[in-house]
């Protein structure tokens, strides 16, 4: 599930960063764009805003079943793990 939400995050972003522009006079023009003039923006924006959240729930579904079955005896692993929540969060 990780994988497919970030495949998810990815592509997303990908397609918004194409009609996306960050300037501070023009941004909120171009999000409005992507939401009203782009085929089909809305979806695209709806989906990379949710994924991040499902995102989220999926890594933390995967960390507290880590904790259910005692992977965190396996220590080599499990900090690994630790410092990639701590990077994805950051």
């Amino acid at each position: 599930l990780l994988g497919l939400c970030l495949v998810i995050q990815i592509t997303t972003g990908l397609f918004l960063a194409m009609h996306y522009t960050s300037d501070t006079t023009t941004a909120f023009s171009s999000v409005t764009h992507i939401c009203r003039d782009v085929n089909y923006g809305w979806v695209i924006r709806y989906l990379h805003a949710n994924g991040a959240s499902m995102f989220f729930i999926c890594l933390f579904m995967h960390i507290g079943r880590g904790l259910y079955y005692g992977s965190f005896t396996f220590l080599e692993t499990w900090n690994i793990g630790i410092t990639l929540l701590f990077a994805v969060m950051a």
